[in-house]
């Protein structure tokens, strides 16, 4: 299905917003807010702040976790009805570790119009700064709260050579640090946080030294790490090719297989069989 996205119909606008500094708007953004018809938010109050600095007089309704199986048919009525809508998070691009997925996907199903504007996130300031590799990275976004499913995860991406990016929440850090230091070893790490804001710092260093210096700090949180340099680079190589790579290294083949195998997102045992069907 085809958009063509300025035809001049209703259209569903995702606009992001300064993730601390209010200054950090986009004259579009002000122009499309001040142009919609209504402006749906992740939280009223927070907007409501953004609104009044720039003198933006608009209706706000809540569009949030646990209300988008409702709150997306109210944004198609609104588009039925001629009308343009935004879509706004707290701070930072909708989508991003925010609510909206669920409304977007039922706007563009309902064949309108979704136009994002270019979006300010958290993550990308925080890797620039960070001293790391700035691509390829994997965005992971918010770890499991479950000490079990966050282990799984971790092991899950320990062995790819891309930089990894998380959000992670104050009171949860220093666990989630040292999850990382066991599982992907003393790897060097960038934690930033509040960024944009008064109090915006960075540590960056080996992961144990950060952990030992570590002061409790508080704010949005962003930690990024470095890939695993140990792991081979398989942009040009077939899963095959990489496994005799590391088998060349020295690494027994049961053991070159479930390296791959987690490193590529692959069933070990389909990896298995091909590996032994091409010997």
């Amino acid at each position: 299905m085809q958009q063509k996205s300025y035809n001049n119909e209703p259209t569903l606008f995702l606009v992001p917003t300064p993730i601390g500094n209010l200054e950090d708007i986009t004259i579009r953004a002000l122009n499309v807010l001040k142009k919609v018809k209504v402006i749906f938010a992740e939280d009223t109050r927070e907007t409501k702040k953004l609104l009044i600095n720039y003198s933006i007089k608009k209706k706000l309704i809540s569009a949030y976790d646990y209300n988008e199986k409702i709150v997306k048919y109210k944004m198609v009525n609104y588009l039925r009805e001629g009308y343009s809508i935004a879509l706004v998070s707290d701070r930072g691009a909708p989508l991003i570790c925010d609510p909206g997925y669920e409304c977007v996907l039922y706007v563009i199903k309902n064949g309108y119009n979704v136009v994002s504007l270019p979006a300010g996130t958290a993550f990308v300031p925080a890797l620039l700064m960070s001293g790391i590799e700035p691509y390829p990275f994997v965005f992971w976004g918010f770890l499991s709260h479950s000490k079990t499913k966050k282990r799984k995860e971790l092991t899950a991406i320990a062995n790819l050579n891309f930089t990894i990016i998380f959000y992670e929440s104050p009171h949860r850090l220093s666990d989630t640090l040292n999850e990382v230091y066991n599982i992907m070893g003393n790897r060097y790490i960038s934690i930033a946080r509040e960024i944009s804001k008064k109090y915006e710092e960075i540590y960056r260093g080996k992961i144990k030294e950060i952990i030992n210096e570590l002061e409790i700090i508080k704010g949005e949180i962003v930690i990024i790490i470095e890939g695993n340099k140990n792991s081979i680079k398989c942009f040009d190589l077939s899963p095959i090719e990489q496994i005799n790579v590391y088998i060349k290294k020295g690494i027994l083949v049961n053991k070159a297989i479930k390296m791959v195998a987690k490193e590529r997102n692959l069933n070990k045992n389909e990896l298995y069989k091909q590996y032994h069907i091409r010997k």
